[in-house]
């Protein structure tokens, strides 16, 4: 039996044959390529032959970026267009990450219930929501009438064209991004890794801080990336809430194609916005690529 077997098993030392495998065919992809082709390159392609090539640009071809970047009022407006994602990430980040922590480690049964409090608003469409900040906030909206049926205020505050509601709408529509976000990397965290900082005498906060938040910084990155985007090409909540005090680069867009129909100058401002969005994820992969190689 010894003996069989030994003639069985291979030579020791003795090169193994690897299974043999073909690739798939290429027309597998061609679906998808159409797809993108269709709906990606050639309108964007369109988007930046417009640009250079319509109005103004007709003379000069980047008359339009030199506008846009060069004339203090637009350049201004694309510098607003970037504190404003900036301000609604920060703060997105601010209230969101506690959310996703507590539904984490503490929510138990009740994790379901607050995840379907977050992702019922996104079932909703936007224009419904910020309408609904303004039945709230509207000078004769619920805020100002229990405000005043309990005396303390004599007449109605105007917070709806205060620019600190724009702020609060988006952070609005923007949390459940931020927090499915980390919430997906923070279930990936070993709790073990926390108990085991505890019994070497870190405190509450400094496990956190020096364990789970360094290793978070994945979902952080991602939600971060998702707002600000998101943030950028959003224009509803600009035009309907804030008393059109917020003026953006995804407004002006909006009134460049509507009102002055300026095409080759919206189109511009298009480009600007897809390179910003681009230059953010190539900014996100560069990071997870050198965390990827410190660990």
């Amino acid at each position: 039996m010894t003996a069989v077997a030994s003639i069985a098993a291979p030579a020791e030392g003795a090169p193994r044959k690897r299974g043999r495998f073909r690739l798939a065919s290429p027309l597998w992809a061609a679906p998808a390529i159409i797809f993108l082709l269709a709906f990606l390159i050639v309108p964007l392609s369109a988007n930046l032959i417009r640009s250079v090539t319509l109005g103004e640009a007709a003379q000069q071809p980047f008359a339009y970026y030199q506008k846009l970047l060069f004339d203090a009022y637009y350049s201004g407006i694309f510098l607003n267009t970037f504190k404003v994602s900036l301000i609604t990430t920060v703060c997105t980040l601010i209230v969101g990450y506690p959310v996703a922590y507590f539904m984490v480690r503490y929510a138990g049964r009740w994790n379901g219930l607050i995840l379907f409090c977050l992702i019922a608003p996104l079932l909703t469409s936007i224009i419904m929501r910020t309408f609904g900040w303004r039945v709230l906030l509207a000078r004769r909206g619920l805020l100002n009438v229990w405000l005043t049926d309990l005396g303390l205020i004599d007449r109605p505050i105007d917070i709806l064209n205060d620019p600190i509601i724009v702020y609060i709408g988006l952070i609005h529509v923007m949390v459940p991004f931020m927090v499915l976000s980390i919430t997906a990397v923070l279930q990936g965290i070993d709790v073990r890794l926390e108990e085991s900082a505890r019994v070497l005498g870190a405190g509450r906060w400094q496990a956190f801080r020096s364990v789970t938040l360094p290793l978070s910084l994945d979902g952080i990155a991602t939600g971060c990336t998702l707002v600000f985007v998101i943030t950028n090409g959003s224009f509803l909540t600009m035009l309907l809430l804030g008393g059109g005090k917020v003026q953006t680069l995804s407004l002006l867009i909006y009134q460049q194609f509507n009102l002055t129909q300026d095409v080759g100058f919206a189109a511009t401002m298009g480009n600007v916005l897809l390179i910003a969005a681009m230059a953010c994820v190539a900014l996100q992969g560069r990071f997870l690529k050198r965390k990827g190689i410190k660990e």
